[in-house]
């Protein structure tokens, strides 16, 4: 069902765990699924200068979110909010068709976490 490069990623995922002190989250979930996930910023000048997440769900929303959170790593906030899901399914070399909603889940909750981050910066 899996490629290579999904398993590999989600066995040896790089960017499992918690910020603390985040400066956005964001938490993002699939009533129909199951899997949730949330992803962590530490944003510095408008650049992302680390992202973390927990995903509670398949090799696919785990794959899904490690990928996403080091795709925008080092990115300004516009540049990470221009990540689609269909980036994530390319550089994940693939993912099945019953699947594509867990890179759909990793765009959301990057976007949801920089949202997070400019309501706090607003206030």
């Amino acid at each position: 069902m899996y490629n290579a490069k999904v398993l590999e990623t989600f066995a040896h995922p790089k960017n499992v765990g918690e910020i603390e002190n985040a400066s956005g989250v964001g938490t993002v979930g699939n009533a129909s699924c199951g899997d949730i996930m949330q992803v962590f910023l530490k944003i510095e000048d408008d650049k992302i200068v680390d992202a973390k997440f927990k995903t509670f769900g398949c090799a696919a929303a785990i794959a899904s979110s490690d990928t996403a959170c080091e795709m925008i790593k080092g990115k300004s906030l516009e540049d990470a909010l221009k990540i689609k899901n269909s980036d994530v399914v390319e550089t994940l070399e693939g993912l099945p068709p019953q699947k594509i909603h867990c890179s759909v889940l990793a765009e959301e909750a990057i976007a949801e976490a920089i949202k997070d981050y400019r309501a706090k910066q607003a206030k």
